[in-house]
């Protein structure tokens, strides 16, 4: 194959790659505590023809060499861990971070899922979980007879019972966090899983030792900028075209070479 086509080939499929991932950011604009994905690229191996610093005669050093490039490739699509907005919504169980951390959630093989989305609930047992009935990790139980929830800033939970005065305190929220965040597996269902890469968990209470806070009656809304988005996908079919104009102006100068030669 004519060198030139195979590199505008590997520039296609890394362009697809991009607006794969542009798209998934763009599906997910509206998706609570979503965090966008950037596509980072690499140029591919090099054929060295000529090395540069070699002796061209016993005198004279070559001062460049001849080096050609064989394409580009998606090494990684990269999570930007950046704060989204934070949309009051009123509801005493949505808990929105503010700050660095994750919610723990328990999922049905024992294993601890890591979230940003906290739009929790109370299912028939009166267990916080989430959406998709996954238990918040530490369990919160809250009972049968409370009126009022109150969750503060450090995560204490609070509830008000009929004929007590005092708040009655039934649990805390506890965050983790991770010295790589954009190393965590993201697996669907507003959940990571952690990796090497992203390191342990480090669990502890919101607002000490770094972590972030949490506000009540509040999500965190996605972080993608739909303008930036916009802007990345017309880049991105322009370089696509780009390298479409590559294959058809090298097929021309085969042809010319095929019928000429």
């Amino acid at each position: 194959m004519n060198p030139a086509l195979w590199v505008a080939k590997t520039g296609l499929e890394a362009q697809e790659t991009r607006m794969q991932t542009v798209s998934n950011n763009l599906a997910n604009v509206n998706t609570t505590g979503f965090k966008q994905d950037r596509a980072v690229f690499e140029d591919l191996v090099y054929q060295n023809v000529r090395q540069a610093g070699a002796q061209n005669t016993q005198d004279a050093q070559l001062p460049t060499g001849l080096s050609l490039g064989t394409g580009v490739r998606v090494v990684a699509t990269e999570k930007e861990h950046t704060q989204g907005n934070l949309q009051q919504t009123g509801n005493a169980l949505d808990v929105a971070i503010e700050g660095d951390g994750f919610f723990q959630v328990l999922q049905p093989d024992g294993t601890v899922g890591y979230t940003r989305d906290g739009s929790f609930q109370v299912n028939s047992e009166g267990t916080v979980v989430t959406s998709s009935g996954f238990e918040l990790e530490p369990p919160l139980q809250i009972p049968d007879n409370a009126q009022d929830v109150t969750i503060g800033r450090d995560g204490t939970v609070t509830v008000t019972v009929p004929g007590q005065a005092e708040p009655q305190q039934i649990g805390q929220i506890q965050l983790a966090e991770f010295v790589n965040p954009a190393g965590l597996q993201p697996m669907g269902g507003n959940l990571y899983s952690e990796t090497a890469a992203s390191g342990q968990p480090q669990v502890g209470t919101p607002g000490l030792d770094g972590l972030g806070s949490v506000m009540q009656g509040a999500l965190e809304s996605s972080n993608v900028n739909i303008a930036e988005e916009l802007v990345n996908m017309i880049e991105t079919q322009r370089a696509f075209e780009t390298n479409t104009k590559s294959i058809s102006s090298s097929d021309q100068m085969l042809q010319f070479v095929t019928q000429n030669l």
